[in-house]
């Protein structure tokens, strides 16, 4: 900047020079010249070193503009690297992220439990990489994934018939894929099956008493429905069989102290 001064006040020196030149070539410059026209030149050639200065303070605000843009720039990019500094190991993430969309993908065959894969999930979430590239819109895939898998939708059969050898234990298996939560469809059909042929008892008020052709209804059920039956099963038994359980407990101990023994 230094310099561009130094060659602008130098131009103006050298078109003053030149303007006084002129005159040292006549023998007498003054004769020749009118004080209106040689007051018009001067006025032109201090004219054009003021427009030369004020080029020059243009020019100067113009550079400590761009020097306070380029310093905020500056400090943007290194606090842009600062935090991406903080987000973690990409190649990691990546990694990770396309082993648990798998898992999603393929949950029957995966082998992990939905409890587990929501877990991995939710570290995911936590990480600041989701946001970058396609990961929100395969974490939100992702998401209704899980949600599938943690309720699925309710089974196509309204109604079962029951078979020679059956119990709600063996069918709860078949239709919900949890024996346990044998308890909803005692429940549901305790009071009244849909259906039974002549001479077959149209109630169920024992569970383990059911007989063929009964026809059943099959509740619908969703994750947490199969837990709460699970649960009431586990009270009914409680409630029905404590000595047999007391017994049972009662022979193991002996048998523990006869080892010791």
């Amino acid at each position: 900047m230094k310099l561009t001064k130094i060659l602008l006040v130098l131009f103006a020196f050298s078109l003053f020079l030149g303007f006084s030149t002129s005159f040292a070539q006549d023998e007498e410059p003054w004769e020749n010249i009118e004080e209106e026209e040689y007051l018009q030149m001067k006025a032109d050639k201090e004219q054009t070193i003021a427009n030369l200065q004020a080029d020059i303070n243009a020019l100067d605000e113009e550079i400590n503009n761009l020097n306070a843009t380029l310093k905020d720039k500056n400090e943007k990019v290194k606090k842009a690297e600062d935090e991406l500094a903080t987000f973690g190991d990409q190649a990691a993430y990546k990694k990770e992220f396309e082993k648990v969309e798998k898992i999603l993908n393929e949950k029957d065959k995966s082998g992990v439990k939905v409890e587990d894969a929501e877990k991995m999930l939710m570290d995911l979430e936590k990480s600041k990489l989701k946001c970058m590239g396609d990961y929100p819109a395969r974490l939100a895939k992702m998401k209704k994934e899980l949600d599938a898998w943690k309720n699925p939708p309710a089974p196509k059969t309204n109604d079962y018939t029951v078979l020679k050898g059956d119990c709600l234990w063996k069918i709860s298996g078949k239709v919900y894929n949890e024996p346990k939560a044998w308890f909803a469809i005692w429940e549901k059909n305790r009071d009244g099956v849909k259906s039974a042929p002549p001479r077959v008892p149209k109630t169920i008020k024992n569970p383990n008493l059911i007989y063929p052709d009964q026809v059943l209804v099959i509740p619908p059920l969703n994750a947490a429905d199969k837990q709460a039956a699970i649960e009431k099963m586990k009270q009914y038994k409680n409630k029905w069989y404590p000595k047999k359980r007391v017994i049972k407990k009662e022979a193991t101990e002996e048998k523990k102290e006869d080892k010791k023994n």
